[in-house]
């Protein structure tokens, strides 16, 4: 398959991407203000995404935004169940239901090359199949003590190659990896990576 799946992301140094309740106000903290971020930018890795694809939870979230922020980005919303989006986005944001592999495969058939993948569960189900490709995390300067965590349920080891590394004057420190394969190792009950990744599919919906 060539469609590239990619993640970007802030997390705190804990490793969580928003407070128990979803809030993220913390990420724009006025402490925070940089003229210049090192790295890659959210504008620059924008640049090259055909298709922004997250879970209900997060489009829920964006949803409470004063405005939309993905006016030029195809957006895809994965959920089982019904979701009603607003009359202005409904020509913009398209709603598809399915395990993960299936929904890359019809993405690529549609001719999309990049896919920007985003939101907790969704995030975790698509590395749980294998899918994503690059991982890019902006740790920012902060330990939240609790709240939703990055990385929680992957089932299995996955080996990361470092390809970037950049810290900002304001504390951020950004790294980007390449994902390169599952650690597989048989468990007490004879089950493989393989099979885990399949259940933990299987178990994960896109909620966030």
């Amino acid at each position: 398959m060539d469609t590239k799946c990619s993640v970007f992301i802030a997390a705190s140094v804990d490793g969580f991407i928003a407070r128990p309740d979803g809030n993220i106000e913390w990420l724009h903290r006025p402490e925070y203000e940089c003229p210049v971020l090192r790295g890659l930018t959210y504008d620059e890795f924008m640049t090259t995404v055909d298709a922004l694809v997250m879970g209900r939870k997060t489009l829920d979230k964006v949803l409470s935004f004063p405005e939309w922020p993905y006016e030029n980005t195809r957006v895809v919303v994965l959920s089982r169940g019904e979701v009603v989006l607003p009359p202005e986005l409904r020509d913009h944001v398209d709603v598809l239901a399915g395990d993960p592999l299936l929904i890359v495969a019809q993405l690529a058939a549609q001719g999309l090359k990049h896919l920007y993948i985003d939101g907790g569960q969704t995030i975790q189900a698509f590395l749980a199949a294998g899918l994503i490709n690059e991982i890019t995390i902006t740790r920012i300067p902060v330990l939240l003590g609790k709240g939703i965590p990055l990385f929680s349920q992957l089932g299995g080891e996955l080996n990361l190659s470092l390809i970037d590394s950049s810290a900002s004057d304001n504390g951020f420190v950004q790294s980007r990896y390449q994902v390169l394969a599952q650690a597989c190792s048989v468990d007490k009950t004879g089950s493989d990576c393989g099979a885990s990744r399949d259940l933990m599919t299987a178990r994960t919906s896109f909620g966030a």
